[in-house]
This record gives structure tokens, C-alpha cells and sequence, in this order.
């Protein structure tokens, strides 16, 4: 089958910056894969990159078999993407910006709005008829921005940091339409700092290291002994420091 995503040298260069580090990987259709890595080690630069909302300084990004730099447009019609910075149009309100992003994808107006009702029965988001996203709490967009994420129901979904700011129960929820989103076969790429519940999630991990790969594969092959995912990320990066203050 051909892989979901292959990343072929994938470099990505800010001045002298180098952000992203010739990076291998490929990930096959259904997988549910974690992408980890400090603040700063170039997952948010991978994850635009790879739907299309960075150009790469060098290197290949092939999805579902097409190339990103010839063949963009039909490939974004098969991807979600939920970016960290989430890009919302604040000034629309939560159902007029999923119509807006429905609209793009092709989808009947009837189509969006049914679904979006779905979405933000599932998801308890509930804002006033004529609220701008501009005034919904923190959780409120990132609620809207996985929303337009699912909305046209993509083959390969990408979520940067999707629980950050989100309640315990809409928590738990998400979890579960992700864990039945790739039970149907859809293939998921997501980053997140709580490890927790990327141990708990993804079968599969790849963790970053200011840009370049440390490990890649299944995470029980990976941990080797390790009691935890946390023990195995800080060994890989090292690092850590210990908790002792001077003055405490």
C-alpha cells in the first residue's frame, strides 16, 4: 500500500536557522502517529510543511503518493490540518467560519451544516448565535479549529497540540473520535507535550531533536526496557536539569 506520508531529506532553513534537518520519515496509511520533541525542535515546521503552509527550503513531501510541490491542491483536499496557531477568521462566528470551510471543500451548505451541528453537539460548544470567534475563550477555538479540521472527513489528518486548553471531558471525547477515526482506517500524525496521552494514543512515535530524527517506529520496540515514554523521550534529547532551585 502506498505510505500516507514519506518525507524525503525534508530541510527547512530560517537564515541560519535550520529549523528542520534533513528529515527521513514515512508513515503508512492507518497509523496513528505521535511526533514529539522540545519546544523549538521543528514539529510545528514539519506539520506546515507537510500541509502545505510552508515551502521547504529542500527535500520532498509526498502524500498518499503525490507530490506536494506538483500536486497541492488535490492533496490538501484529502488532509486536515488543526495548525497551533489554528488561523481562525475571528471576525466570523463559529458556524460561519465552518460554512466558509465547508465551501472551499466543496461541500452543500445542508452537508456543513449538519455536520457542524454534530461537531459542536459532540464537542459541547455552545456560543451565542452572534459571537465573532474574536470573543470565544482559548478552548472555545481550539474546539472550532479541530471542527474544520474533520469537517470534510480527510484521509490523513494532522492536529498541532489539539488538547492544549481543552476541558477534561471535551478531552476525552476527542480521544475517542480519534481512536474511531483510525479505526476506519484514517491516518493520524498529531504532536503534543503531555506525553501521557501520546503513550496512551499512538501506537507509533518519532521524536525530533532541534530538527533531526532520534527514533522512529512502534513505541514498545523503542522503549527497550524503558518504564515509561517519558524515560525514553529524555534519554533520546537529554538535557533535563535537575529540579533543585538556590534560593529554595
Amino acid at each position: 500500500m502506498t505510505p500516507a506520508l514519506e518525507l524525503d531529506a525534508l530541510t527547512k532553513r530560517f537564515g541560519e536557522k535550520v529549523a528542520v534537518d534533513r528529515l527521513d520519515l514515512t508513515v503508512e496509511q492507518g497509523a496513528f502517529l505521535g511526533l514529539l520533541g522540545r519546544n523549538g525542535a521543528g514539529k510545528s515546521t514539519t506539520l506546515k510543511m507537510v500541509t502545505g503552509l510552508l515551502r521547504p527550503t529542500s527535500g520532498r513531501i509526498q502524500v498518499l503518493g503525490m507530490d506536494l510541490g506538483t500536486d497541492a491542491l488535490a492533496i490538501k483536499r484529502q488532509i486536515g490540518a488543526m495548525p497551533e496557531d489554528m488561523a481562525l477568521l475571528d471576525m466570523l462566528t463559529g458556524p460561519q467560519y465552518l460554512r466558509f470551510v465547508g465551501r472551499m471543500y466543496g461541500l452543500e451548505d445542508a452537508i456543513i451544516d449538519r455536520r457542524a451541528a454534530e461537531l459542536f453537539e459532540k464537542l459541547d460548544l455552545e456560543p451565542g448565535p452572534k459571537t465573532a470567534i474574536a470573543d470565544y475563550s482559548f478552548g472555545m477555538k481550539k474546539k472550532v479549529a479541530f471542527c474544520a479540521a474533520l469537517l470534510h472527513a480527510p484521509r490523513i489528518l494532522f492536529l498541532d497540540e489539539p488538547f492544549e486548553g481543552i476541558d477534561a471531558v471535551t478531552n476525552r471525547t476527542i480521544k475517542d473520535i480519534l481512536l474511531g477515526l483510525q479505526a476506519r482506517g484514517v491516518t493520524l500524525v498529531l504532536t503534543s507535550h503531555i506525553l501521557e496521552v501520546v503513550e496512551k494514543l499512538c501506537p507509533q512515535i518519532a521524536i525530533l531533536d532541534e530538527g533531526r530524527l532520534k527514533g522512529a517506529g512502534r513505541l514498545e520496540e523503542l522503549r527497550q526496557g524503558a518504564e515509561s515514554l517519558e524515560r525514553l523521550f529524555v534519554d533520546l534529547v537529554g538535557g533535563a536539569q535537575t529540579g533543585e532551585l538556590s534560593w529554595l
